[in-house]
C-alpha cells in the first residue's frame, strides 16, 4: 500500500489520537473483554488529561500513520523513564501499535513498526522491547517474523481483569568483549 504517511504528533493532534486510540483498541480487543472492563479501560487510558500528560512527555512519542491526513493507525514509543517497565537508558520500547481494522492485512503496521526501529538505532538503543498480551496470536506472530523472542511475562490490568502480557525483545547490538 503506497501514498502512507508517518507523522510525529503533537498537542495540536491529541482529538484524533483519543479517537484512534479508542476505536483500534476496541476493536482489537472487545471481543475477548467484558463491555465494562472494555469502558473503564477507554475512558481512563484514553483520557483527553492522560493524553496530554503523555504527549507532553520528552521520553514518549507518538506517530500516526495517515493518508490523505487521516489517521489509519498510530504508534507510540517510549525512552528511559517514561518506559512501562524496564526503564533501561539504553533500549527503546513500542508501547502501542495500532492500526484500523480496515487496514490491517495492508502493511501499516510493519511502516509503523520499522519507523519504532529507525528511532532506536538513531537513539543508539541497544535493543526494543514491548509487551503483547498472550491472547494477541496476531501480534506474536508479527514481533517473532520481525525476530523479537520471548524473554519474560507482566500483568496488564484491563478493568478488574488482569490479563498476562508476554514480554519480547529484539536485541540492536551485539557486544563484543
Amino acid at each position: 500500500m503506497t501514498g502512507i504517511d508517518i507523522k510525529k504528533l503533537t498537542l495540536a493532534d491529541i482529538d484524533q489520537l483519543q479517537k484512534i486510540g479508542r476505536q483500534t483498541f476496541y476493536e482489537t480487543f472487545s471481543a475477548s473483554n467484558t463491555e465494562e472492563n472494555m469502558r473503564r479501560y477507554l475512558e481512563d487510558g484514553f483520557s483527553i488529561e492522560k493524553l496530554t500528560s503523555e504527549l507532553n512527555d520528552n521520553n514518549a512519542e507518538f506517530y500516526f500513520a495517515e493518508i490523505d491526513n487521516n489517521a489509519i493507525g498510530y504508534l507510540k514509543i517510549n525512552f528511559g523513564q517514561s518506559q512501562t517497565e524496564i526503564q533501561d537508558d539504553k533500549a527503546l520500547e513500542i508501547e502501542r501499535i495500532y492500526v484500523l481494522k480496515e487496514f490491517h492485512g495492508k502493511k501499516v503496521g510493519q511502516l509503523l513498526y520499522d519507523h519504532a526501529i529507525k528511532i532506536a538505532k538513531q537513539k543508539n538503543a541497544d535493543y526494543v522491547w514491548l509487551g503483547v498480551w498472550e491472547e494477541n496470536h496476531r501480534a506474536q506472530k508479527f514481533y517473532k517474523k520481525n525476530g523479537f523472542v520471548e524473554f519474560d511475562k507482566h500483568i496488564f490490568k484491563l478493568g478488574n481483569d488482569e490479563q498476562t502480557d508476554i514480554m519480547m525483545k529484539l536485541k540492536l547490538k551485539t557486544h563484543i568483549g
